[in-house]
């Protein structure tokens, strides 16, 4: 398989640390989170308000489908550069659980905490801009806990170093 540099990752960080060089690839590992975070996190509040499951058992749906599709969006590359499977599982472990749980424990906060956006239905503007809200509050959330983790070497900062690698 072909390798991929830094210049051909185009979500990678300018090379070399440094604030800066933190900053940009906390954010780029934070809206990286997002996205996995948020197609789980809809699919399982979509899943859950359309088959009227309880308010508990719609937000462990979403979780779990958030974490599911978190680590799938870091897996994939992985695994199509040619690591196995488990190697891959735990690469995306400990790059995104941190990050994960804390979007999580945050979003679905906002969400039970906005008093009938659980309940509203899917065409209700109330469901859909809570969670646009909530979005947003575990972005701010994330990006500091991912900023430290890099600056560390840790969580995405691994990820990055692997792609050279495969």
């Amino acid at each position: 398989m072909a390798q991929t540099t830094h210049a051909q990752h185009p979500l990678q960080a300018p090379p070399g640390p440094g604030r800066a060089g933190y900053r940009w690839t906390a954010f780029q590992a934070t809206l990286h989170c997002m996205t996995g975070c948020a197609i789980g996190e809809i699919a399982g509040l979509v899943i859950g308000t359309t088959l009227g499951l309880g308010l508990w058992q719609t937000v462990a749906l979403a979780v779990g489908l958030a974490f599911v599709t978190g680590f799938g969006l870091t897996m994939v590359p992985l695994l199509r550069s040619g690591m196995n499977l488990r190697a891959a599982l735990g690469v995306a472990f400990a790059a995104d659980f941190v990050s994960v749980t804390v979007m999580e424990i945050t979003d679905n906060a906002v969400m039970v905490a906005v008093p009938g956006a659980m309940t509203a239905g899917l065409g209700d503007p109330l469901f859909w801009g809570t969670m646009a809200v909530a979005f947003v509050v575990a972005f701010a959330a994330a990006y500091p806990v991912n900023l430290w983790l890099i600056s560390r070497g840790k969580g995405h900062a691994g990820v990055h170093g692997l792609h050279a690698q495969h």
